[in-house]
């Protein structure tokens, strides 16, 4: 597919996205939740996103205000985003895994003066956790309270039924009477709505720190969106099975800004992610396309009924969030058929995708690197202690600069300081290694680095190492302090079912085949690793773990938390 001079998404909202496409793929499916008996026209998704547009504008949302969800994957998650860019509002989305202090601090650093909660799941009752937080809700009538512990809040729509008479609900967003004053808004915020305003406040996972609130303008996201699309080569014929969750930048960008953009249908299978569902979605959906992180992938293929579903209609899709054993690659393409299936790496602060690979790259590619930048995105590689440029083939944290770089972060101007330099180069604080071919390869993260006696280790290579032993499903490698070398390798390693895999095993196998510093001196053999709701390995957690297990705290030289 070739390249437009300008992508047709240049200078346009996200609203108006939907509205064209709503217009040249009217009857085509947009949104389909099997599992629910969901299925959209992009006709229907454009009127039903004017709806509660109109509805949010009827119950006193201001331009600029910051609109947050609190749900799992859901159809009414997909309209509000798109309602809420032509309201001039401002998206904030709210990770459903969080607890009652991480969703106090996430709504306050975000000012979210409007919040949108989900249906209950499992053992996420959403409306009741706001409830405990804010009791102000149930004493007042719509509109005439305020939360104390958080000022800013000053309504909240619940999808369900109605909690008590201080809420509102999704229907009252959708029944809202349609006058002309009302139209007549609506389209004058929509003109007013620049692509370079921020859309979008999406948090950075936090998992070594407090959250940021990321600001991601509507040109940062729909010229990502544009990008991948071309280098999986989407048009309005295919159909994404999107299990990832919609919160993240994977699911909102990847998936239903992507789908805007090109036409493609979404299928979204369950509101969290669950193998079987994905499984049957594909087969039943006729599924062009498979998101997901790594383990996911790994569910599906082992799956006890996964020779059941037919899953050829796959040609593509795209793995992300942490890197992608050979194995695993050879195995969802000639199991599931995904043959030309692509890697994307990025962060949130770069809208995400930095550099993607392509569908017709070799396998090796695919999995030996994260590709080439997208176009219209620079990357350099710098020495972190000095911000030099690295030479050829030598390791440096990726930097990036383009139209992907977020506006910065919400309310936090020291920690955009430190992202973002002046002349727009952001830091990633991942290491790569640019290839004679062009392609990156990642190779940890700045902070991850281990230096075991001054020789450097980069845990990714030694994972994609271990990966290829038979017995072993997955791995996961940090540093943990040691008295002489001041760090040496510890390896967190997952066996594959019904095998049978002991410490010794592990370093037996990396004897004479790598070199003998980058041999872990601790293995710890598990069920499985702690991760975030997206996939990646929280190795603090195993770093805390290493350090109070062997008795290493006091010789911690690295920070632990």
């Amino acid at each position: 597919m070739s390249h437009e001079a300008k992508p047709w998404v240049d200078g346009l909202t996200v609203g108006q996205v939907l509205r064209r496409t709503a217009e040249r793929f009217a009857d085509r499916d947009a949104l389909v939740f099997p599992a629910l008996g969901v299925r959209w026209s992009w006709a229907e998704l454009d009127r039903r996103a004017d709806q509660v547009a109109e509805g949010l504008i009827a119950h006193g949302v201001q331009p600029g205000e910051h609109v947050g969800i609190w749900s799992m994957n859901a159809p009414e998650w997909v309209v509000l985003q798109f309602a809420v860019a032509r309201a001039g509002a401002v998206l904030v989305n709210v990770n459903p895994a969080y607890r009652l202090h991480e969703l106090e601090e996430a709504l306050r650093l975000a000012d979210v003066a409007t919040l949108v909660v989900g249906l209950p799941f499992k053992t996420s009752h959403f409306v009741a956790m706001v409830q405990e937080l804010a009791p102000e809700i149930a004493r007042h009538h719509a509109g005439h309270w305020r939360a104390a512990k958080l000022p800013m809040l000053r309504r909240v729509v619940a999808i369900g039924d109605r909690p008590d008479a201080g809420w509102l609900t999704w229907a009252d967003l959708e029944s809202t009477a349609e006058t002309d004053r009302r139209l007549e808004e609506m389209a004058e915020r929509e003109q007013a709505t620049r692509a370079n305003h921020v859309f979008n406040i999406q948090f950075t996972s936090g998992t070594t720190g407090l959250p940021k609130g990321a600001m991601l303008t509507h040109r940062n996201i729909l010229m990502n969106a544009y990008y991948i699309g071309q280098r999986t080569r989407y048009t309005e014929a295919d159909r994404i099975c999107v299990p990832v969750p919609f919160y993240h930048c994977f699911g909102c960008v990847l998936g239903t800004t992507v789908g805007a953009v090109y036409g493609c249908a979404l299928v979204v299978p369950a509101p969290a992610f669950d193998p079987l569902a994905t499984l049957q979605a594909i087969e039943t959906e006729r599924c062009t396309a498979i998101y997901g992180v790594p383990t996911m992938f790994v569910a599906e293929l082992e799956h006890p009924r996964r020779a059941e579903f037919d899953t050829s209609s796959l040609r593509t899709g795209i793995m992300a969030g942490s890197p992608c054993p050979l194995p695993l690659m050879r195995a969802v393409v000639e199991q599931l058929g995904a043959r030309e299936i692509v890697i994307g790496y990025g962060l949130t602060e770069a809208s995400p995708i930095i550099t993607m690979t392509a569908a017709d790259d070799p396998i090796e590619v695919r999995v030996g690197t994260v590709g080439r930048e997208i176009p219209g995105v620079e990357v350099k590689l710098v020495d972190p202690a000095t911000g030099k440029p690295v030479a050829e083939g030598e390791a440096g944290e990726l930097c990036v600069r383009g139209h992907g770089v977020m506006a910065g972060y919400y309310k936090n101007p020291e920690a955009t300081a430190r992202a973002i330099e002046p002349d727009g180069w952001l830091h990633t604080g991942d290491l790569a290694r640019r290839r004679e071919d062009g392609n990156y390869r990642i190779v940890g993260r700045s902070k991850e680095l281990i230096i075991r006696g001054g020789e450097n280790i980069y845990p990714p290579e030694i994972e994609e190492f271990l990966c290829h032993h038979p017995a072993i499903a997955e791995v996961a490698v940090v540093g943990l302090p040691d008295p002489h070398y001041g760090e040496v390798v510890a390896a967190w390693v997952v066996p594959r079912a019904g095998a049978s895999l002991t410490a010794e095993d592990v370093k037996s196998y990396c004897q004479g085949q790598i070199a003998h510093y980058k041999i872990p001196s601790y293995v710890e053999v598990v069920r499985e690793l702690p991760r975030t709701v997206t996939g990646k390995v929280r190795k603090h957690v195993l770093r805390d773990e290493g350090v109070a297990r062997y008795g290493l705290a006091d010789v911690a030289r690295i920070p632990t938390a």
